[in-house]
C-alpha cells in the first residue's frame, strides 16, 4: 500500500513538472513570436547579431595578441630569452627583406 502511494506521489510530481515546463516553453514561443513576427526580420537580425560578433572578436583577439607581445617586449632584456626572442625577431625582419 505504502509503494502505491509512493507511486503516485512520484507519477503526480511527474506530471506537475512536465506542466509547469510546458507552460514555461508557451510563455517563452509567446514572447519570441511577439517579438519577431517575420522570418524575415528574424534573419536581419541574426545577420546584424552576426556581423557583431565577428567584429567584437577580432578586435578582442587584436588587442589580446598587442598585449602579448607587448608583455613579450619587456622580456627581450632578460638574459636567455631576450636573446631568443632577438634572434627570432631578426629572423622574421630579414626574411621580410629577402621578399
Amino acid at each position: 500500500m505504502v509503494e502505491k502511494k509512493s507511486v503516485i506521489k512520484r507519477i503526480g510530481d511527474k506530471i506537475k513538472k512536465d506542466n509547469e515546463n510546458g507552460a514555461r516553453q508557451a510563455v517563452l514561443e509567446d514572447l519570441f513570436y511577439d517579438f519577431n513576427r517575420s522570418r524575415g526580420q528574424i534573419y536581419k537580425m541574426n545577420f546584424v547579431r552576426g556581423i557583431f560578433f565577428g567584429l567584437g572578436s577580432v578586435l578582442g583577439g587584436t588587442v589580446v595578441v598587442a598585449l602579448v607581445i607587448w608583455a613579450l617586449s619587456f622580456l627581450v632584456h632578460v638574459p636567455g630569452i631576450g636573446d631568443t626572442i632577438q634572434q627570432l625577431e631578426h629572423s622574421l625582419q630579414s626574411s621580410k627583406t629577402s621578399r
